[in-house]
């Protein structure tokens, strides 16, 4: 297999997703970091270009010059790909460049700012003919991809309700006065964004949501709070959804949930069957009936290969050897990375690699955050989610 060559735009000293993202890229050895522009600082960069041992003529001092520079590299060197994991507010002129340089991107959500910035990327992707993938990672899990398969394959009967769930108590104090930059960029409405929980992570819930029961949300009812004084965005908010064919829901994010860490979890009922999924136990899928024993469903054993073939190319590891939130973000990296593979050769991907988040699935995070933000500040009752 071809490895690879990755940039990464984002990620220098103190960002913790930056981390997250050079692990899970390279988990499976088929990926290289070879080039960044790490930080806004020149300095900062070639201090994180150093501490990743990457040479100093391929650590660049803007995203600008890294654009350039690799583009003018024979094209056995310069990089395959970028990851773009920067604050919100670079995400659109970032990806951007690289796109119209001819380069595929991985970037984190939410994918824009706002909306317009959204629907022009989507034009530009459309237009550069590259392979974009976001990482929603949360869907790289095997489980949740079982959940998916088994609604599909209606398991569950005709859907009813959907009950998805973010809490995290990291922001229950004004962090952001403190020093710290992963809060003070999050509450600032000119890198974040017009929503601060609501895009941070209840983004995450409303992707989970529409992934596994393969619904888009049309109308919500949201409320909006900002608790901690002094602070800019929201840190907390309750939607009412109503999705479609007839299903409702309820999302919950905040993060101002004191003592919790990072509790995303989803509960779909059917007719027939209802199913539950928690991220902080990721390895089991809960599936319950009205008169019948419950069933815990676990990771890596042929029962969940025999129903999902997605779950299983996503498991790495036998059944009781845990697998969790590197391996399902290396997911989404493997499978954009097999993608790119296949449009290099000119030859069709395999389906299940086909299986990550893209440009249309962030521009429907954007519209979702828009349509929350404008219920919230709105004495309508209900809003309807564009298309």
């Amino acid at each position: 297999m071809t490895t690879l060559r990755m940039g990464m735009v984002g990620g220098g000293p103190g960002a913790f997703i930056g981390d997250v993202h050079r692990r899970a890229a390279c988990l499976d050895g088929d990926v290289e970091l070879v080039a960044g522009a790490f930080s806004a600082s020149p300095s900062k960069s070639r201090r994180k270009g150093r501490e990743l041992g990457l040479s100093r003529a391929r650590t660049y001092d803007s995203y600008l010059d890294m654009v350039e520079r690799e583009r003018a590299l024979p094209e056995d060197q310069r990089i395959d790909f970028v990851s773009v994991v920067t604050p919100n507010h670079l995400h659109c002129p970032v990806a951007t460049a690289f796109l119209e340089a001819g380069f595929h991107v991985v970037c984190d959500k939410p994918m824009t700012l706002d909306v317009p910035e959204a629907r022009r990327l989507k034009q530009v992707v459309t237009r550069s003919r590259r392979v974009f993938a976001l990482t929603h990672n949360y869907t790289g899990y095997p489980m949740v991809k079982l959940a998916r398969d088994l609604v599909r394959q209606g398991d569950l009967g005709r859907l009813r309700k959907v009950v998805v769930q973010y809490p995290q108590g990291w922001l229950s104090t004004r962090l952001e006065q403190a020093g710290l930059k992963q809060a003070e960029w999050r509450t600032d409405p000119t890198r974040s964004g017009a929503a601060g929980c609501i895009g941070d992570i209840g983004t995450h819930a409303e992707n989970l949501a529409e992934y596994i029961t393969g619904l888009q949300i049309v109308e919500l009812c949201a409320d909006l709070t900002t608790f901690v004084r002094g602070r800019r965005l929201d840190d907390d908010g309750t939607v009412l959804l109503r999705l479609q064919r007839g299903v409702r829901g309820v999302l919950l994010a905040s993060q101002i949930a004191v003592g919790e860490e990072n509790g995303l979890a989803i509960r779909v009922y059917g007719e027939e069957k209802g199913l539950e999924w928690h991220q902080e136990h990721p390895n089991t899928l809960t599936l319950r009936s009205q008169d019948g024993p419950l069933e815990v469903w676990s990771r890596g054993h042929g029962y969940v290969e025999a129903r999902s073939p997605a779950a299983a190319r996503a498991t790495r590891l036998p059944a009781g050897h845990p697998e969790a939130f590197l391996e399902a973000f290396a997911n989404v990296y493997r499978n954009a990375a097999d993608t790119i593979r296949a449009r290099r050769a000119r030859t069709r991907p395999d389906p299940l690699a086909r299986d990550f988040p893209t440009v249309d699935d962030g521009l429907r995070g954007m519209v979702f955050i828009e349509t929350v933000v404008k219920s919230a500040r709105s004495t309508r009752k209900w809003l309807k989610v564009p298309r």
